[in-house]
């Protein structure tokens, strides 16, 4: 049985891509410190269905933790580790900075002190489409400069890219860094846009609309975001490009890939969809733009589809229709 290290198992993301691991007969090392950012009913919720596969074996700990990793990866040799785990969050990272430095960069630095001492045969780890900023030119591609992040957050981000490439040159680990845009379905963030506007309708409750609705985003439904990190897996960075448009490092087996929906949704469409699904009209605050955030985000996914064949399947209304189930279901609405 392979064995993967799974960091932040008991996220929306790193649930499901554990789940789908289990299901391939993976077994999977979870690793969470079940943070109070948010609901840890729902993050225990998560890992409890996760356990239901007899190759799970869940650890509670914290990134940070020094050495902590680097005694898992000695125990269980992963060949495989999917680095998922993060303090995410824009507006939070303003709120509470410390908090990202402790999970985004002192956590980067001892999952990478990990992998230097007991090297995967691919190293996995998530960043976002935030590292982008301010970049204006659509859609973001991933051999853009990448140096204006408008959020503490996207800079924590982005300086992991930077550490995990330097490992890579150093100790010639081959890793794969993920670019995620906008990622929504079920079991998602309480904090996330879907989650709290879902809420607010079905509590007639107004919702809060940013920079008065005029804002686009690249809505990634989930289960097209674990087929593209499922098809990244077997993508180990080489020694030459794949194409002309490959992110690979000239010094070392590094690469940034984006994954997203390659389709910008504007917000009221968004909303519009929350509100088909839930058979409710919202009622609208229109705010200011808030700090660190931006007006759009758009991905390229070619250098997805050249490394995986990738094609996004789930269009916006179906996959917000299928949160509001799994919502009223989860919370016996």
């Amino acid at each position: 049985m392979k064995t993967a290290l799974v960091t932040g198992s008991a996220g929306f993301i790193g649930y499901h891509v554990a789940a789908r691991l289990l299901g391939a007969g993976w077994r999977v090392v979870g690793l969470d410190s079940l943070d109070p950012y948010y609901d840890v009913a729902l993050k225990q919720a998560r890992h409890d269905r996760l356990a239901q596969a007899p190759g799970f074996i869940p650890v509670i700990a914290r990134l940070e933790e020094p050495g902590r990793l680097t005694a898992l990866c000695a125990q269980y040799r992963p060949e495989i580790v999917i680095h998922l785990a993060a303090q995410a969050g824009v507006r939070h990272s303003i709120e509470a900075p410390r908090s990202y430095v402790d999970s985004n960069l002192i956590g980067q630095f001892e999952l990478l002190e990990a992998a230097r001492a007991y090297p995967p045969a691919h190293l996995l780890a998530a960043s976002t489409s935030s590292v982008y900023g301010a970049n204006s030119e659509m859609p973001y591609g991933e051999r853009a400069k990448a140096d204006t992040q408008m959020s503490f957050y996207a800079a924590t981000k982005k300086a992991g890219e930077a550490m995990a490439h330097s490992y890579a040159h150093l100790y010639d680990i081959p890793t794969t860094m993920f670019r995620f845009f906008t990622v929504y379905g079920p079991w998602g963030r309480p904090d996330m846009a879907l989650f709290k506007f879902t809420r607010a309708l079905l509590r007639g409750e107004a919702i809060d609309v940013y920079n008065h609705g005029n804002m686009e985003r690249d809505f990634t439904y989930i289960d097209d975001l674990i087929d593209g990190i499922a098809g990244l897996i077997a993508a180990v960075p080489g020694p030459a490009p794949v194409s002309a448009r490959d992110s690979l490092s000239p010094v070392a087996r590094f690469r940034v890939v984006n994954i997203g929906a390659d389709a910008p949704v504007a917000l009221s469409d968004f909303i519009a969809a929350i509100e088909a699904a839930t058979g409710l009209q919202a009622q609208k605050r229109m705010l200011d733009m808030q700090p660190g955030d931006v007006p759009a985000t758009w991905a390229d996914t070619g250098l997805l589809h050249d490394l995986t064949g990738y094609a996004p399947k789930t269009d916006v209304a179906t996959g917000v229709a299928r949160f509001v189930a799994w919502y009223r279901s989860y919370y016996n609405l």
